[in-house]
């Protein structure tokens, strides 16, 4: 399966293209990455990358480049793992710039793809503990915390999403 691309009134979500790795591997190697394990080296934020993209043929899902539909510029990233080593499918994102609440819009409109064109039945979020403004994300989406739910670090907290009718 290749990546779709998906709309929402201000923004785009595309497939990744090489030149959105600057910015991501800025972010990998920064103190933001900490929640994810980071930060990490270049070959390393390379292969997270790599990943993230190459879900779409092997997965049917993986990441997509949040843009500004109105001056293209790359806001973040959205993403749907299905990863052998996470217990369930996940919603996660990345902002690579201060946003307008993009990525809370991007997200939503990637659930509700999840849901409703992949015909997923179940979507949760894996969110460090001390990483407030994504469990405030998570909130905005709708997400509960889900205590009964394990996540691919026990440290993690788990948000399940509320699944949307088609």
């Amino acid at each position: 399966m290749t990546a779709p691309l998906l709309t929402t009134d201000r923004l785009t979500l595309r497939p990744h293209v090489m030149a959105d790795f600057d910015a991501y591997a800025e972010l990998m190697q920064s103190n933001r990455a900490i929640h994810m394990g980071g930060p990490f080296d270049l070959a390393q934020s390379w292969q997270w990358f790599a990943s993230d993209v190459a879900q779409w043929p092997l997965k049917g899902c993986g990441a997509l480049a949040v843009t500004e539909t109105a001056t293209g510029r790359l806001v973040g990233q959205v993403i749907l793992n299905d990863l052998p080593h996470f217990p369930e499918r996940e919603l996660g994102w990345m902002a690579f710039a201060p946003g307008h609440g993009y990525l809370t819009e991007a997200a939503a409109r990637l659930r509700d793809y999840a849901f409703v064109d992949l015909g997923w039945s179940s979507l949760v979020s894996y969110i460090a503990p001390d990483n407030d403004r994504s469990i405030a994300l998570a909130r905005r989406l709708g997400a509960r915390p889900d205590s009964t739910a394990a996540g691919p670090d026990p440290a993690d907290l788990v948000f399940r999403h509320a699944r949307v009718a088609p």
